[in-house]
């Protein structure tokens, strides 16, 4: 496909960096020649100098050959007129990032009035994760599929787990549950496991069920869901507004601390139900007063990396029971993760993973479509739900007499509403929603998964 970029900051280098791995002509617009050049040459991909919402620019661009538009800088009004113009011009597909608040209620309008296929909100994308994950605290990322019918859980495997140093066959055979491991990060290498791979501690693995399934065999392994009542939040901004806002309606208790007076006024007038301090949430002598000790759950959310990780290891350290922080450099996640922070929220690369998923969808194949797209375990791998709408090549035969491209896995089928855990003896038919996990490339279609 034919892809036009308006933006060169984290998100738009993040995409270039996705997609332009995935084989499509690219086209980057931004009004910085020093960012444009480090980008072009570090990727194949064309740049263009110039304000990207400009009818003349778009044209150089060529635009009306287009498949999609993606406009990623930090004005929503430009984003949103880039758009515009683009459909006007002829392109099939606009995306556009717009954070404002106050614009959520008119999304609607904006979609359909404007002719935008999708507007995307970062911040409000990361309170949605961070709640999610706060609904089952002992999970580091829960994302669902087959509209909820299945939920794939990652976990990291700690020091008294019963399932350490058992294979994934006796697991099976021991707790007879219709949940399969699909995919196991151990240090810096990423495993698709079979039934003789041995599981240790400090593992962290990603596994396919129905949510009841999961949680009748997270019972049996010793972790409890309990249920979180208070959060305590540091940093009030658009993602800690959202997220309060999404705490309250759950009947969670909500304690946001910022050290700017006039947010923090403004706090206490959107969120009334919300405890609002106002003071340096990277103090501990703060969080301590503030009762740091007794909280359920912390959220560091400041707009500085290092200083989410700070307060977070604070907060680790006293014995706070779910801990998340907000990081957008990604590659410090192997730091993170030594310094015992398991569950860290990248907005800028949920938004990346979201256009990439819609970039992916609108490539039509007779025989399957993809539904959702869920990147695993930091990105080093995927887990893709296609619909098999026709009739593919994998239909009608059971997977045993197939032979699959290394670091595949076919989790899950849904079919009917009826959750099917795959197995070699398992057939994919017309009609079947299938997730598969993939360690190695991106796939587009179902058919990709064959050798």
């Amino acid at each position: 496909m034919k892809i036009i970029i308006v933006g060169t900051g984290k998100v738009g280098s993040i995409l270039v960096e996705q997609l332009s791995s995935e084989n499509h002509d690219i086209v980057v617009i931004d009004t910085n020649a020093d960012a444009l050049k480090q980008i072009t040459e570090r990727y194949d991909v064309m740049g263009i100098i110039g304000n990207g919402a400009t009818v003349e620019v778009q044209r150089e661009a060529g635009v009306d050959k287009t498949d999609l538009l993606i406009a990623t800088t930090n004005l929503d009004e430009c984003n949103l007129l880039a758009c515009l113009v683009a459909r006007n011009l002829g392109a099939r597909h606009t995306i556009a990032r717009v954070r404002n608040p106050e614009y959520a209620s008119q999304m609607a309008y904006l979609k359909n009035d404007l002719g935008i296929s999708m507007t995307i909100n970062p911040e409000l994308e990361a309170s949605a994760e961070i709640s999610r994950v706060l609904r089952y605290p002992s999970a580091l990322k829960i994302n669902p599929f087959a509209r909820g019918r299945v939920e794939m859980v990652e976990i990291k495997i700690q020091d008294d787990s019963p399932i350490a140093g058992m294979s994934l066959f006796q697991l099976r055979n021991k707790y007879q549950l219709k949940i399969l491991v699909c995919a196991v990060a151990r240090g810096d290498e990423l495993y698709v496991p079979g039934g003789s791979f041995v599981l240790q501690e400090g593992d962290r693995i990603t596994l396919i069920g129905t949510p009841a399934d999961v949680d009748t065999f997270f019972g049996k392994i010793g972790i409890v869901k309990a249920k979180i009542k208070s959060v305590m939040i540091v940093g009030a901004g658009k993602i800690g507004y959202y997220l309060t806002r999404q705490l309250l309606s759950m009947k969670i208790s909500v304690k946001i601390i910022d050290q700017d007076p006039v947010r923090c006024r403004e706090l206490c007038e959107l969120l009334p139900d919300a405890t609002v301090i106002c003071g340096n949430g990277s103090d501990q002598e703060l969080l301590t007063a503030e009762g740091l000790h007794s909280t359920d759950s912390f959220v560091a959310l400041t707009g500085l990396d290092e200083e989410n990780m700070i307060i977070s290891v604070c907060a680790n350290t006293v014995g706070v029971k779910k801990v998340i922080a907000k990081v957008n450099n990604i590659s410090l996640a192997p730091v993170l993760n030594q310094l015992g922070l398991d569950t860290v929220i990248s907005p800028k690369r949920l938004t990346a993973d979201r256009i990439v998923k819609y970039a992916r969808c609108m490539q039509n194949y007779e025989d399957s479509k993809i539904e959702t797209l869920h990147k695993l375990l930091d990105g080093k791998a995927e887990a893709v739900e296609f619909h098999v709408s026709g009739e593919a090549d994998i239909c009608g035969k059971p997977l045993k007499d197939f032979k699959f491209k290394p670091q595949i896995l076919i989790a899950c089928i849904v079919r009917q509403g009826t959750t099917i855990i795959a197995d070699g003896n398992t057939v994919i038919q017309k009609g079947d929603n299938v997730i598969v996990i993939s360690g190695m490339e991106a796939l587009n279609n179902i058919e990709e998964i064959l050798l």
